[in-house]
């Protein structure tokens, strides 16, 4: 797959139409379809001189299979190929949230003590909003939904569902997605 190319598959999911994209053979984002702050949009991604095809790939299909688990109760972790896109500080964050324990709460302060400066607690939180994997790489939309924080009021709704799929008590298993919340809630 050429530098240039990215390839595109749309899935319908229990809480929307999702949207999942690949490069080079690597998930570079999963999203919602119609997420308000950080919509796929595909004419800027052209202008940018990407190349978009909407295509079954190994990669994406392994992904939808993946997702399908997990809405379902029956995945706790997810085994993809990753190449988020970000800046180095956004690329440090998102894998510090990869290696928070599925089920345990950190806050942005402790993941941004966990990046070395306790102080970046904010930087943390708006890394965490720019995520472009989300549900895979969890980004706190599920402490927002349950009264942390403030979501875009069209989110709220998924984000409450987002809740009760990883629930320990839905799923009769550990929960599957990390939690994060702000640091003024802990």
């Amino acid at each position: 797959m050429p530098e240039k190319l990215l390839v595109l598959q749309r899935f319908d999911s229990p809480l929307g139409k999702m949207v999942m994209v690949a490069r080079n053979n690597h998930i570079c984002r999963i999203d919602f379809e119609t997420l308000s702050y950080q919509p796929f949009d595909s004419k800027a991604l052209e202008r940018k001189g990407l190349r978009i095809v909407e295509q079954e790939t190994e990669v994406l299909a392994e992904a939808q299979r993946q997702l399908e688990e997990y809405f379902g109760g029956k995945r706790f972790e997810f085994d993809l190929p990753l190449a988020p896109e970000g800046t180095t500080f956004q690329q440090q964050a998102w894998q510090a949230l990869r290696e928070i324990p599925y089920g345990e709460t950190r806050s942005y302060q402790q993941q941004a003590e966990r990046l070395g400066d306790a102080r970046f607690a904010r930087a943390v939180g708006h890394a965490n909003g720019r995520n472009p994997i989300s549900i895979i790489v969890p980004c706190g939309q599920e402490s927002q939904a349950a009264g942390i924080g403030n979501p875009l009021p069209p989110l709220h709704a998924r984000m409450k569902a987002l809740v009760r799929i990883s629930s320990p008590i839905v799923v009769g298993g550990p929960c599957p997605v990390t939690t994060v919340v702000s640091s003024s809630s802990v």
